[in-house]
């Protein structure tokens, strides 16, 4: 094998995930031992690239120990965006195109491509950079899975994990305390957390941003299950679940931020059914923790599948996982729009077919 000496960066931007860290891993390790190159990591996200200075060679004994760690030790942000930088000056913020910065930068340091993880937010500036003549190879990452043309994101199985866990764990509680237990998850846009997690955890109702509910139709749910002699009901709610504007006697609901989604449907459930309602908001410890054994393979398949793309100078591209194969897609073809569950899903489908609730029945 001849060895071509070039360097190539690693960006990670966006929310964390576990995962993240295999996936710089994998990069080292394939860059370096199948091609010899240097690899330089990035901090921050792009913001490492305005101030080129702070990147730092990534090396087998820097990558030593990272794949069970959870969060990226490049560091990351999703609120900077190069080309419209916040910058704060005599206490007032101003946005500053600082995309131009970022390209000297990558002159600046001799790297010759740039594999970026992340999700839509972060994959759309690194396709505005591709645009601008910049080499980019990108790896889909967030927990949300809402990437389009990837069967998987890298970080959406630990998550699931997380949240399926939740789900079992507040089954004892709820059935105890003859309660109605409700989980709030992530998910602003898609609602696949919430419905594979409640599926899996045999969570009673299920809400997703895709699918308006009822305040009524959750409260009948709940009945029928008392009348079954079932005491208790477990929900699993997306934090973008669509709450209804008004309820049945046509007063307004308050529109619920992330995080309060489940406080809102909580209180409407209390006035109607006068019943003991918990909440449990999962937020940021679906980002936290372990990867999974599935997402550490996936991001050493990713990982691997992006230096063999920037050796064959396939940029613009996102590998991705279709079927049982990675394969290319392009970058700008991945981020828009925003992947929904499909109404006639299989998950979904199943989820009725076992007696889930989604809030949308009469």
């Amino acid at each position: 094998m001849t060895l071509s000496q070039r360097t190539i960066g690693v960006v990670t931007g966006g929310g964390d995930c576990p995962g993240l860290n295999a996936a710089i891993r994998a990069i080292v390790h394939a860059g370096k031992r199948q091609h010899g190159w240097k690899v330089i990591g990035v901090p921050d996200s792009f913001s490492g690239l305005i101030w080129p200075e702070k990147c730092r060679e990534l090396t087998f004994e820097s990558t030593r120990g990272i794949l069970p760690l959870g969060g990226t030790i490049l560091g990351t942000t999703n609120s900077k965006d190069p080309f419209a930088f916040p910058v704060v000056e005599a206490g007032r913020t101003s946005v500053c195109d600082y995309s131009q910065r970022c390209i000297e930068g990558i002159r600046q340091l001799g790297i010759e491509a740039l594999i970026v993880i992340g999700g839509n937010g972060t994959l759309a500036i690194a396709e505005r950079f591709a645009r601008c003549g910049v080499n980019i190879v990108a790896i889909p990452k967030t927990i949300d899975n809402d990437l389009q043309c990837t069967d998987v994101t890298l970080g959406f199985d630990s998550a699931l994990h997380i949240a399926t866990e939740a789900v079992d764990r507040l089954h004892s509680t709820a059935e105890s305390h003859h309660r109605v237990m409700i989980v709030e998850m992530m998910g602003r846009d898609a609602g696949w957390i919430a419905l594979y997690a409640g599926t899996a955890g045999g969570a009673d109702v299920i809400l997703i941003p895709e699918i308006p509910f009822k305040i009524e139709s959750v409260c009948a749910a709940i009945r029928r299950r008392e009348a079954l002699g079932r005491t208790f009901t477990v929900i699993a709610i997306a934090e973008g679940a669509r709450m209804p504007e008004r309820d049945a006697a046509g007063s307004p609901l308050p529109k619920a931020a992330p995080g309060q989604a489940a406080q809102t449907l909580m209180h409407a459930i209390r006035e109607r059914l006068q019943k003991e309602v918990r909440v449990t908001v999962l937020g940021h410890l679906q980002r936290g923790g372990t990867p999974s054994p599935a997402d550490r393979i996936l991001a050493a398949r990713f990982g691997a599948a992006a230096v063999d793309l920037v050796q064959r100078d396939g940029y613009g591209q996102m590998v991705a996982l279709r079927g049982t194969k990675i394969e290319a897609v392009p970058i700008a073809a991945a981020i828009d729009p925003v992947r929904l569950v499909d109404l006639e899903n299989d998950v979904l489908q199943t989820a009725r077919a076992i007696g889930i609730n989604f809030g949308d029945e009469s």
